[in-house]
Formats: structure tokens, C-alpha cells, sequence
């Protein structure tokens, strides 16, 4: 059969060389393929489809919208799905937690939204200077990607990534309250060579960089960092946000203040593209109009999509059935790790992950689950840590059938060596 994928589309694709079938319709926490077999989906669009696959409410606000000829792409026009869309997020999510932020819309992705904050950060203080962490993911486009830490996308940029320092994170050798100690002292010292960064960009959970997550403890500790140096602390919870920890963002009840939140992924609802900043509004009142821009800040059926799934927020069914199924998830990934000498159980909510600590083994299992109807994804450091992040809205029998393929493919893949 012609492939028009194999002859046509750019050696640079990814997923679909893990994945190597065509797919043809989804439904909630399913996916179905051209020869008519259904996988499970553990993989949600890399955290996009919180809400699943064609989610009913979405859908059908979607038909109406366009039926109704609504404005489906506005730059940064006004117009009635943005209004109803800021509406919704400010009474439902802004207001009880008592943030006074601006909503910035950016590009379409997670790594324009990144850009934005390190560019405002950097105008707010006048320095040059960002802090990020080991491990962490930030975006491809090349600011995002100086404070994004892996080694492989880094090499792609061709020529230098500056201006970001990387801190050992939480559980990285090195890392803890010493590091934090150590960057101030450093910062403290105008003899270190070390100057204060404009901002600190940090995950609280982070995602692609293997399900590494800050205790509370921690995290504020970087907060306070930020603040003795006036630098702005920016939390990426385009990964790690909208529901996919239990709460809405993932540091909920952390007892942080951020200056900056980078939201993408799951607020479009419906897996159309948006991306949004969450702005402390002295700091953006220093953008001049039109300073960060983009053709797709405003897309309509993002923002119909996105309003819906606010929705699941205004009350707490889905964050306590999130809770729930996380726990579950954790305690049956916990007795897999009995199985293996170096297996490592991490995670919050519905992002839950097996450390197997090899590449071979991680790779043997993911391909497992796709033989056997299960969509895993491989993220950390060379890919050895196997993440699972199926919608939200996934039904309990699905999610047990998911697991179990899950449980036979890790004790399929035991004998697996590097």
C-alpha cells in the first residue's frame, strides 16, 4: 500500500514511529485505527484531552457555534466565546483563590506562552537572566528552549541557547534545600559572578522531564529565593494543570504565589489549540499593546470548546473522582514496583508514572501496550520512566482495563536488559 507518510512527512515526526498504525476516530479514552482496533488511550494528546476524546457537551457547543457563523478566528478581537470563556475562568477559577491576574492569550502552544513570561519578566526587572531547572520542559522555539534542559531537543537548536541557568530540581543529584541555599549565597555575593535572574521558571510536577514532583517545602523555598532577589516566579502548569493533579492548578494548596502562570494543553477542552498567561497585573501593565503577539490568540473554537470544561470546576465531583482513580493508579503501580530492583513509583492525581530505570525496558514496555490495545507514552531522562495520563473523564472499567494491560506488559518486559 502507498504510504503517503513514509514517503512525504518529515523524518522529524515522533509519536506515530511508538504508534505505527493509522487512526481513525476517538471517543472519550479511546482511540480506533483503520483495521478497526481500539487502544486505550493513557496518553490524552500529551495532557491536552483532559476531558477526552470528542467530549459530548464540547462537541455539541462546537456544531452550534459554527452553525451560528460565530467568529472563529478574532487575533485579539473581542468577541462574545472569549468574553463568556474569561467569564467562566475568572468567577470559577481566578476568583475563589483570590488572584487578581490578567489573562494574556498568546500563541497557540505551551512554548509561546513560555516566551512570553521570560520576555515579560525580563522587561519587568531589566535583567537578562532566567532560572530553570534540571529536567525540565519548557518548549521548542528557541527562548523556550534555552530553559528547556534535554539534551536531544537542545542539540536540534543550532547554535547557543544563553541566557538560562539550570538549578538541580528537587530530586536531581544535588538538588534539595542545599542547592536553594547555594543559589543564594550565590545571588547574595557580588563577587560570585552569579547575577540575580529576571525570573524562576518552574514546574511543581515535572511532566516530560520524568514525574518528578516538588514537596511543598521546596517549592516555596524557591518562591522565597525569588522574592529576596526580586526575580518573578513563573509556574509551567501547561502539563500539569486543569484538573490533571485533583485541584486545578497543581499548586493548589501549596501555599505559592505566582507572578506568572503558563497554561496550554487541556484549557482548549477539546484538544483545538490555546494558550494562556496568568499575569499579577503590575506586571502586565508593562507590555505596550502589540509588544507579544500572534495570529491564533484568539480562537473561537477554543474558547467555546474551553468554556465547557470549566464547567467540570464548579464543583468538586471531578477533582474528588480524579483524586480517587490517582490513588488507585499509584497503589497498583506501587506493587508493580515490588517486581523490580530499581522501579519507582511517582506522581499527583492522574499523572502517575513507573520509573523503570532503563531505556530498553521503558521501550519494551511501551510497545507491549500498543501490541496489546494500550497507548503509553516514554518521557525522563532517556526515556525510562513510563507516564500515564488518560483523561479525566475516563470510565472506571477502562481505566482498570488500561491498568491491567499496563500490569502485563511490565511483567512481560522483566527480562528486558540495556
Amino acid at each position: 500500500m502507498h504510504d503517503i507518510f513514509q514517503e512525504r512527512e518529515s523524518e522529524v515526526r515522533g509519536y506515530c514511529r511508538a504508534w505505527p498504525t493509522v487512526f481513525t476516530s476517538a471517543s472519550n479514552a479511546e482511540m480506533v485505527d483503520e483495521a478497526g482496533k481500539t487502544y486505550i488511550d493513557f496518553f490524552a494528546g500529551a495532557g491536552v484531552l483532559n476531558f477526552g476524546h470528542n467530549n459530548p457537551a464540547m462537541k455539541r457547543a462546537i456544531i452550534d457555534f459554527i452553525e451560528k457563523d460565530g467568529i472563529a478566528h478574532s487575533l485579539d478581537l473581542s468577541t462574545t466565546p472569549k468574553r463568556e470563556f474569561m467569564t467562566a475562568f475568572v468567577e470559577t477559577i481566578l476568583k475563589p483563590r483570590n488572584m487578581p491576574h490578567k489573562l494574556q492569550f498568546t500563541g497557540p502552544t505551551g512554548t509561546n506562552a513560555v516566551e512570553a513570561a521570560m520576555k515579560l519578566a525580563r522587561r519587568v526587572t531589566g535583567r537578562t537572566r532566567i532560572l530553570a531547572f534540571q529536567n525540565g520542559f519548557h518548549g521548542m522555539t528557541l527562548g523556550a528552549l534555552a530553559a528547556t534542559a534535554n539534551g536531544a531537543y537542545r542539540c536540534a537548536a543550532g547554535l547557543p541557547l544563553e541566557h538560562v541557568d539550570h538549578a538541580p530540581y528537587e530530586n536531581s543529584v544535588g538538588g534539595g534545600m542545599p542547592a536553594i541555599e547555594s543559589l543564594r549565597a550565590q545571588y547574595q555575593n557580588i563577587s560570585s559572578g552569579a547575577a540575580p535572574p529576571a525570573g524562576i521558571l518552574i514546574e511543581v510536577i515535572q511532566a516530560e522531564g520524568g514525574v518528578n514532583v516538588g514537596t511543598a517545602e521546596w517549592l516555596r523555598a524557591v518562591e522565597q529565593l525569588a522574592r529576596e532577589v526580586g526575580a518573578l516566579l513563573i509556574i509551567d502548569d501547561i502539563q500539569a494543570g486543569c484538573g490533571r493533579t485533583g485541584p486545578y492548578f497543581s499548586f493548589d494548596g501549596l501555599g505559592l504565589d505566582p507572578d506568572i502562570v503558563c497554561l496550554a494543553k487541556g484549557i482548549g477542552g477539546f484538544g483545538t489549540p490555546l494558550a494562556m498567561n496568568l499575569v499579577k497585573p503590575e506586571h502586565d501593565a508593562r507590555w505596550e499593546p502589540g509588544e507579544h503577539t500572534g495570529t491564533f490568540r484568539g480562537q473561537g473554537i477554543s474558547f467555546v470548546a474551553g468554556r465547557e470544561a470549566l464547567r467540570y470546576f464548579e464543583d468538586e465531583d471531578l477533582q474528588t473522582r480524579t483524586l480517587a482513580r490517582g490513588q488507585m493508579m499509584a497503589e497498583r503501580l506501587a506493587e508493580l514496583a515490588k517486581g523490580g530492583d530499581h522501579y519507582e513509583v511517582r506522581g499527583r492525581g492522574m499523572m502517575q508514572a513507573l520509573d523503570v530505570g532503563d531505556t530498553a525496558v521503558a521501550k519494551a514496555i511501551a510497545r507491549k501496550c500498543f501490541d496489546t490495545g494500550l497507548l503509553v507514552g516514554a518521557c525522563g531522562e532517556r526515556g525510562r520512566v513510563l507516564k500515564l495520563i488518560p483523561p479525566l473523564t475516563i470510565e472506571d472499567e477502562k481505566l482498570d482495563a488500561g491498568m491491567k494491560l499496563f500490569e502485563e506488559a511490565v511483567h512481560s518486559a522483566a527480562g528486558v536488559t540495556a
